[in-house]
């Protein structure tokens, strides 16, 4: 998608209405066939982790359970867990823990070097991973550091998708999300259905880098916007309008 068809897109996507329940069943019925570890039967619903539940992540997480989605959790301070373990969510004490346990991963982290803590150190993502798993980081990062975590995770034959979001807390209580992704495309595809769940659209951009790039662009745009709004509320108070 070049970046005449994203911003097409893009317009398109923030006319889009609010998710629903029945649509969201369709979802967890679908991914359910379409996610399953070698020898795993059909009827078994894919196990899921989120890690990360601050101010995006625990809404996200939040949706997923509403969702029927079977969850397991982290987060550096626990007690931040209990809300969504009373929900019906798993916990497990490290990223390490609940990559191994969970088919794909989910993660929503503060800043670029908690996503590499969390991915890559010691009792990270990639100590726990592996072929046929994958893992999905939503947090907003920079490119090198996207590459890094990709490279990581695929030294250890499981699969990566960078998928950073456009949108603020209420978006992310909402379900309307938007999801600038890049990475394995099969991966893309498998999860579509929880990018759904989560979100109200989402953009498969190529090559890893390509989602933390055009997330950039975005708040360039929209903090251009905001620049432009606050010069107009100023000159409509010099004329007298305000």
């Amino acid at each position: 998608m070049n970046c005449s068809q994203f911003a097409t897109t893009m317009r398109s996507a923030f006319s889009l209405h609010h998710f629903n329940s029945p649509r969201l069943s369709r979802h967890v019925s679908n991914v359910s066939a379409s996610l399953q570890p070698q020898g795993q039967g059909t009827d078994t619903p894919p196990r899921i982790g989120f890690l990360g539940l601050g101010i995006m992540g625990t809404p996200m997480a939040l949706n997923l359970i509403k969702a029927g989605v079977d969850l397991t959790v982290w987060n550096r301070t626990k007690s931040k867990c209990d809300p969504l373990i009373s929900l019906g969510a798993k916990y497990k004490p490290s990223p390490e823990e609940v990559a191994a346990s969970c088919d794909l991963t989910f993660a929503m982290l503060a800043d670029p070097q908690s996503a590499v803590d969390v991915a890559c150190g010691k009792h990270g993502v990639a100590n726990g991973i592996g072929p046929g798993k994958g893992y999905v980081d939503v947090s907003t990062v920079d490119v090198d550091t996207s590459k890094l975590i990709n490279g990581h995770i695929k030294s250890t034959g499981a699969l990566f998708l960078e998928a950073p979001v456009s949108g603020s807390k209420k978006p992310a209580e909402d379900g309307q999300l938007i999801f600038l992704t890049a990475g394995d495309r099969n991966l893309y595809e498998t999860v579509a259905p929880f990018l759904d769940i989560m979100g109200k659209s989402k953009f498969y951009l190529g090559d890893v880098g390509n989602g933390a790039a055009m997330k950039l662009v975005v708040n360039m745009i929209m903090g251009s916007m905001m620049a432009s709004f606050s010069e107009g509320l100023l000159l409509s108070e010099k004329v007298g309008l305000v």
